[in-house]
């Protein structure tokens, strides 16, 4: 059971999930649009649901979770404070958010395409997680 493709797409998805749910819980409160507050919150718990899988899978493997790097962290921190420090609008956090959407949507699917070896359970996973970012991205756009 010991897959090193499987475990690394596992970890990668993994650390997406978790910046996910972080990058939505720096703007959650200061959106405005009940609709969007809703969507966000919605979006939150898939990521979490599915992370909790991922988890779950990793513990099978005999693997551990991943943090997402603290550079990634921090930068997200960074430009999220700045950028609603400036612009509190729901609109400047779709924007945020829809950025980490699409950098969300490629990492994963670079590394779908470089694990290529991992299980097709990890793989379905990381292509519900791309889903998943895909479809915020797309009720995001309103807000833009």
């Amino acid at each position: 059971m010991d897959n090193t493709d499987t475990i690394k797409l596992l970890q990668e998805c993994d650390a997406g999930t978790k910046m996910a749910v972080s990058s939505i819980d720096e703007v959650l409160d200061k959106i405005t649009d009940s609709k969007m507050q809703h969507l966000l919150t919605e979006s939150k718990a898939h990521h979490e649901k599915l992370g909790n899988e991922i988890h779950e899978l990793l513990l099978q493997h005999g693997s551990t979770d991943k943090e997402p790097t603290p550079i990634a962290k921090g930068m997200s921190w960074i430009k999220t404070n700045m950028k609603m420090g400036l612009d509190t609008s729901d609109a400047t956090a779709a924007d945020l958010i829809t950025d980490g959407c699409n950098m969300g949507i490629k990492s994963l699917n670079r590394y779908h395409n470089e694990f290529k070896a991992a299980d097709t359970t990890a793989q379905t996973l990381c292509q519900n997680l791309v889903s998943i970012e895909e479809q915020l991205c797309k009720d995001l756009r309103t807000y833009l």
